[in-house]
């Protein structure tokens, strides 16, 4: 009936009575109350579901990562929103959805993929909590819609030439798109991890970049030595984030009165995108990820040690070396990463760049 004192003892009394008649009328009164709850939830809209779907993706026995909640809301937010979202969540039919995905794959096939993941992971939800009796997803499969993946491309090293091609035209796309590029190409972090940096993740006394677990893909706090050009790129961006905690914020978007975001990565793809045709010929088209090729495959060449490369983009080692060997190798990585950021300097100065090994001591 409800809870004292929102529903007052008089009228307590009062529906008691009533439901006593309709007992002895023959009426189920806790079946009856059990339906019209299902009925109610049967009325949610699909943007109410997936907002219930998402709250309870992040908690629970094994929640959901942030960058898979935030990615999802993403999806579902520009792309299924806009169609179904004010839709009761139970008439929304396979039609609708393969429209969605179709809609979706004119801009990108991976991301078309990831909306039906994503809308197919709500209305599963909303099976077990019986806001829908079925899931429209069900039948619906991505290679039906937009085809088969394509082969997977072969990731970029963008040789000398082009990264000099590539430093003397990168500030075309803005400064501080130019500094995420750089740090990127000198860090080999991925772009997840530098987008939602913070600045009390940047320690400048020390030189170091701490990658917290939650940012990490592999869910392990990681610490980036700074080589000191980096360290002053790092700098530069802090000039000009106007306060903001993060170290590449959406500076259209944040003024001080509507809230602190960080950019999202496509912003830089778009940007990329937009370099590739001013270099054309001079450098391959390459994607932020490319960068982190480029650094691994530029230490190789440079004579650094294969577990100290894998280490400098935070990889595991795997076998008995990631069961047995518990060093962060944080002073060689260092080195490394120093040696990596005077190869780059040198190349953007148009200057030679050798290396001469020592045999070890």
């Amino acid at each position: 009936m409800g809870r004292y004192p929102d529903i007052p003892l008089t009228r307590a009394r009062e529906i008691a009575s009533a439901k006593r008649a309709e007992v002895q009328q023959g009426v189920d009164v806790g079946t009856e109350k059990r339906r019209a709850g299902q009925e109610a939830a049967r009325a949610w809209s699909f943007e109410r579901l997936a907002d219930d779907y998402l709250a309870k993706a992040a908690t629970g026995g094994k929640p959901l990562s942030d960058s898979t909640i935030k990615g999802r809301q993403q999806q579902l937010r520009d792309y299924a929103f806009p169609k179904i979202g004010s839709i009761k969540a139970a008439e929304v039919s396979p039609a609708d959805i393969v429209g969605i995905v179709e809609a979706t794959a004119t801009k990108s096939l991976h991301v078309a993929r990831l909306v039906l993941i994503a809308i197919r992971e709500v209305f599963s939800h909303g099976v077990a909590r019986h806001v829908v009796t079925a899931n429209p997803c069900a039948h619906i499969k991505a290679k039906a819609i937009i085809g088969g993946r394509p082969d997977q491309r072969a990731r970029v090293m963008l040789a000398d030439a082009e990264l000099g091609a590539m430093l003397a035209g990168v500030d075309g796309i803005g400064r501080q798109n130019a500094l995420m590029v750089r740090i990127l190409l000198a860090t080999a972090t991925r772009i997840g991890e530098l987008v939602r940096a913070e600045w009390e993740h940047v320690d400048f006394d020390k030189a170091e970049w701490t990658i917290p677990p939650e940012h990490a893909k592999n869910g392990k706090q990681f610490v980036i030595p700074l080589a000191p050009m980096v360290a002053g790129w790092f700098a530069e961006l802090h000039a000009m984030a106007f306060g903001s905690r993060y170290v590449m914020p959406i500076r259209t978007r944040f003024n001080g009165k509507e809230g602190d975001a960080h950019m999202e990565p496509t912003s830089l793809n778009a940007a990329l995108n937009a370099l590739a045709k001013k270099l054309a010929g001079k450098c391959r088209r390459f994607t932020p990820h490319d960068l982190r090729s480029t650094c691994r495959s530029h230490l190789g060449a440079l004579g650094v040690d294969v577990l100290i490369a894998e280490r400098c983009l935070n990889h595991s080692l795997g076998g008995l070396v990631a069961i047995y060997d518990k060093h962060d190798y944080l002073t060689e990585r260092r080195r490394a990463l120093e040696l990596w950021a005077a190869k780059i300097a040198s190349v953007e100065k148009g200057e030679g760049f050798s290396i001469v090994l020592l045999k070890r001591a």
